[in-house]
């Protein structure tokens, strides 16, 4: 029956147009018409004398090529190849999953050569083995077929050459022997890796880890062994009995990409054993019971019955601000908005005054005083004015020294860009009388007003953590803001970065440069910073390292440059839960006297995040440059996680309670290396929100 079937594949194949004849040929062809076919097919149009239906058949014909130089490459064991192949096309394009007229997928060839590179890389592209394979049996048979209808083809082929006179015929005859013979060993190749393989054995390194209330982790690696074939799949089974009798679920892994699963919709405080198996072309291999050899699904909160801190804080704060919005509604602060008809005359000049006044567009250069900068940038381009200056427009021409409190003020009125006019109504409240603290910031209300105006655009961006100074009195706000998409602004232009840096004309000297000059100078780095504090930490647990430093008007916090937002850090591990029995045994850490408590036992989930603790702290210190026989003294903080979206979940190691914040003139011991900045706490919380 087999033998048949090949036959009729053999005499559909017959029906096609003729392949290559030897193995080079065909990568040779698919080079020739790979570009060929990609020229023409591409150059085509609506006006073309090609019809659809015979656009569609190049088309088809063009990836029968790439799928045929895939079969290639496997044979060959091009792994430059096949990688190449796999990027060029998706595959759906290489037919990657539909069997050749011998019912073989290139899966199934690159495992039965055992060549796990190219196993690999089909597996991660999404490739199958031959759903024809369904038992040890049918594969060996299907195998020995190949062999011997290979091994028949070339011995008529032999015969037929030394049979016939030398003409064209006969060299063809030739070409096809050749070709033949090759597959007749590639087959034998095939089959005796097939009968010299064993069932895998069983996975390595098995972890099992509590992911949250209701589900738990599992972890795994590759079998040791090198010598089996190659792992195609994995299988996950899970019991509450340890004996995995009876049987609660299973899944199969064929997607080898990540080696994790994620085993969801189980009772919280129920413990749950987990295994995992291997297979291969021969089989499942043995099971593997993980480590711990179970896990109860919980979570840290249900120690003591917490609610999430944050739960409902967002809601309430815009609700608070409606309630605001709707007082000030009524204020007094609206009725000089009443009261404009009555002084029409007045209110007329001084609109025609304003129009002549400098600060109706952007300035060029600096007086002393305080100004406001907005930076927007997209790749490698700046957003200039038309006189190739980086927009920025005056908030006070007698303000030569800025407070850290109106500083940290405007930070917060960033997160407010849509509500500027609102704001500005609520802050003309009596201004001939109001403080100078009052006037300043209603002088920042009317600068960002106007360069919201100018530039055509309500958000400004991030306000960069220090605003830049020179030694003339000038004083720059800094906003940064990266447009990602093409968005429309008024009375501004892009150019590159490097351009602006060499053509403008610096108007100060170099030992003294202009805040604008320094602004120039340094764009680059406040551009990193601001691409660098909008990145996010990869899922998983980590150990911050909180370290303040206090100064006249503001505490300073320690943060990596590289990641800016997020404290000093290590990771522990990927997952992110702390469950209910590991927070319980830190409590108890805690509350202990001895500065070294004793290892929990072997073999639960508490080792293994002690012994992870052990590695995070020992990095940490040296991050950090703190001597190790320092870490004696200091501090996990016992009464919360910190949680960042349920993704991302933070211990923290305190110093002792002395040395948390260092105070105005104390000197500290351990000084960071290079790669740390101190950020104003506020900003940080902000950066961090």
């Amino acid at each position: 029956k087999m033998t048949q079937q090949m036959r009729d594949l053999q005499l559909a194949q017959a029906r096609k147009p003729p392949g290559p004849s030897s193995p080079n040929a065909a990568k040779r062809l698919y080079r020739n018409l790979s570009g060929k076919f990609r020229v023409n097919y591409t150059s085509f149009d609506e006006g073309s004398l090609v019809g659809r239906g015979e656009k569609e058949k190049l088309r088809k014909s063009y990836l029968f090529q790439s799928n045929a130089a895939l079969f290639e490459a496997v044979e060959l064991q091009d792994l430059d190849r096949v990688q190449e192949l796999l990027k060029q096309y998706s595959p759906e394009e290489l037919d990657l999953n539909t069997p050749n007229s011998e019912g073989l997928l290139p899966l199934d060839i690159a495992i039965m050569t055992n060549n796990a590179p190219i196993a690999r890389a089909l597996l991660q592209a999404g490739a199958k083995e031959s759903p024809h394979f369904v038992s040890l049996e049918s594969r060996s048979l299907h195998l020995s077929t190949l062999v011997r209808e290979a091994e028949q083809r070339v011995n008529e082929l032999t015969a037929q050459v030394v049979n016939e006179a030398p003409n064209a015929d006969c060299s063809e005859k030739e070409k096809q022997l050749k070709a033949w013979e090759w597959r007749y060993r590639l087959y034998k190749r095939m089959k005796a890796g097939f009968e010299h393989a064993r069932v895998p054995d069983a996975p390595t390194n098995v972890h099992l880890s509590v992911a949250s209330s209701s589900s738990v982790q599992v972890t795994f690696w590759e079998p040791l062994s090198v010598n089996s074939a190659v792992v195609t799949k994995y299988k996950v089974e899970w019991s509450c009995s340890p004996t995995f009798s009876p049987l609660l679920g299973e899944a199969v892994i064929d997607k080898l990409k990540n080696l994790h699963f994620t085993i969801r919709g189980l009772v919280s405080g129920t413990a749950y054993y987990v295994q995992v198996s291997a297979y291969n072309m021969k089989g499942w291999g043995p099971p593997q019971a993980s480590v711990p050899p179970f896990a109860i699904p919980s979570n840290w909160r249900e120690y003591d019955g917490r609610a999430p801190r944050r739960r409902g804080q967002a809601e309430a704060l815009d609700h608070l601000l409606g309630q605001v919005k709707t007082v000030h509604q009524h204020c007094v602060c609206h009725e000089p908005c009443k009261n404009q008809p009555q002084s029409r005359k007045h209110s007329v000049s001084k609109s025609l005054k304003h129009l002549f006044h400098p600060g109706s567009k952007f300035l060029k250069t600096l007086k002393r005083g305080l100004y406001l900068t907005a930076i927007f940038y997209k790749d490698d381009n700046i957003l200039v004015t038309h006189e190739d200056q980086i927009p920025v427009v005056e908030i006070d021409d007698t303000y030569s020294c800025l407070l850290m409190q109106d500083f940290l003020w405007f930070t917060k009125v960033s997160c407010m860009w849509d509500e500027i006019l609102w704001l500005r109504q609520c802050v003309t409240v009596s201004q001939s009388s109001c403080s100078c603290i009052l006037q300043t910031r209603f002088k920042m209300l009317l600068a960002i007003s106007q360069m919201q105006g100018l530039l055509g655009i309500q958000d400004l961006g991030q306000v960069f953590f220090e605003p830049v100074k020179d030694k003339q009195g000038n004083i720059l706000i800094v906003t940064l803001k990266e447009v990602k998409t093409n968005q429309t602004f008024e009375s501004v232009r892009w150019v590159p970065i490097c351009k602006l840096q060499t053509s403008r004309k610096s108007v100060s000297s170099p030992e003294e440069p202009t805040a604008l000059d320094t602004l120039l100078i340094s764009v680059q780095d406040k551009l990193a910073y601001h691409q660098r504090s909008s990145h996010a930490l990869s899922p998983g647990l980590y150990l911050g390292y909180l370290k303040l430093c206090s100064a006249v008007d503001q505490i300073r916090v320690l943060v990596p440059e590289q990641l800016p937002n997020i404290l000093c850090h290590v990771k522990i591990r990927s997952n992110p839960n702390i469950s209910r029995e590991e927070w319980e045994w830190l409590q108890k850490m805690a509350s202990m006297e001895e500065p070294v408590p004793a290892e929990p036992e072997a073999e639960t989930s508490q080792n293994h995040l002690f012994q992870e603790l052990q590695v995070a702290i020992k990095e940490l210190m040296t991050l950090v440059n703190i001597p190790l026989q320092e870490a004696k003294d200091f501090r996990l903080y016992s009464q919360e996680v910190l949680d960042f979206g349920g993704q991302v979940s933070f211990l923290l190691l305190l110093p002792p309670s002395d040395d948390v914040c260092t105070a105005p003139g104390q000197n500290n011991p351990y000084t960071p290396r290079s790669g740390f900045l101190t950020l104003p706490l506020q900003i940080f919380e902000l950066g961090e929100e």
